[in-house]
């Protein structure tokens, strides 16, 4: 469908691939609708490598070298690929038939995709616009922000805990936040096996994922498991830079966006000067030396509370405004 093709791409374009494409699978004919909505939206080339058609009862391929050639200047015509060639079934005939089908065709003209805004996903895509209104995160799948949602951790139930977050879900949430850091739980199991059981449920699934962790190694077990494009929560320097780009790159690795604290080496920052040289700082560091993509980075300000009565708490709520 159009929408898995979307999440598919919105998972890989943060690893920065050179080209994206459709290989094995289906002949070119079932392959084309796929092809169709891939080229529509990739800014870099496509590629296409076709069966010779589907396979009959006996595991063989039927599609003649002539009708595959066919099948695939219609893809060139179309302005769908840049790259062509044959998968299962074909041959040499197969392949010389597609290569006097496209030879004086022009390629596919990469598309203009304007403005890269915020993109996440599990089964589905979910972007982040300037004109969006309030990105709800929901939080009830924390163990420090829900004590019900700590209870069922730790009583081990697990269906009635994926109940919470399916309310999540069903009540607005469009990114989910998970957070098992409790001292008496194997936080890395336990994120490990909500996480599973969250992909077994697609209402659930759907959305986004926040890996939220203050361990690093509890973030990590959160990035082999989980599907689609998911959000780490956080990093910071306050290990040093060498720490926060070690992390950053495995962050990208995964394929993940990040949540950088405004926290360094000093301690949190607690005034707009502190906040704008720390998270300028993190955003230098991200963009040039570990190749993040300005749209995969949220910075949080480190928000101190306000109204507390206390003098020296007084420019808080300015910083905040």
């Amino acid at each position: 469908s159009g929408q898995t093709i979307d999440a598919f791409w919105t998972s890989v374009e943060h690893a920065q691939p050179i080209t994206v494409g459709i290989n094995c699978a289906l002949g070119a004919d079932e392959m084309r609708p796929f092809l169709a909505d891939l080229a529509s939206f990739a800014p870099i080339p496509v590629s296409c490598y076709p069966n010779a058609g589907l396979p009959n009862a006996f595991g063989e391929y039927d599609e003649s070298p002539e009708r595959t050639g066919e099948l695939v200047r219609e893809f060139g015509e179309s302005g769908f690929v840049n790259i062509v060639g044959g998968c299962c079934g074909t041959t040499p005939d197969h392949i010389r038939a597609i290569r006097e089908a496209v030879e004086n065709l022009p390629p596919r003209q990469i598309p203009d995709t304007g403005p890269r805004y915020s993109r996440f996903s599990g089964l589905e895509s979910f972007t982040i616009r300037p004109e969006s209104n309030f990105t709800m995160v929901g939080e009830r799948t924390n163990v420090t922000g829900s004590r019900r949602f700590m209870r069922l951790i730790k009583a081990e139930d697990y269906t009635t805990a994926l109940d919470v977050a399916l309310q999540q879900v069903r009540g607005g949430a469009n990114i989910l936040d998970v957070n098992m850091d409790e001292g008496l739980l194997d936080s890395e199991a336990t994120m490990t096996t909500f996480l599973n059981l969250v992909a077994t449920e697609p209402e659930v699934a759907r959305i986004p994922i926040m890996i939220d962790s203050s361990k690093w190694s509890v973030i990590e077990a959160g990035l082999k498991c989980v599907q689609g494009k998911a959000i780490v929560n956080s990093i910071s320097l306050k290990e040093g830079e060498e720490d926060f780009l070690e992390k950053a790159k495995l962050v990208r690795r995964y394929g993940a966006g990040v949540v950088v604290m405004a926290f360094d080496e000093v301690g949190q920052a607690d005034d707009t000067p502190r906040r704008m040289e720390i998270l300028g700082r993190a955003y230098e560091l991200l963009t040039e030396k570990a190749g993040f993509d300005p749209s995969d980075i949220i910075f949080d300000p480190n928000i101190l509370a306000v109204a507390t009565g206390l003098e020296e708490h007084n420019d808080y709520a300015k910083s905040y405004i």
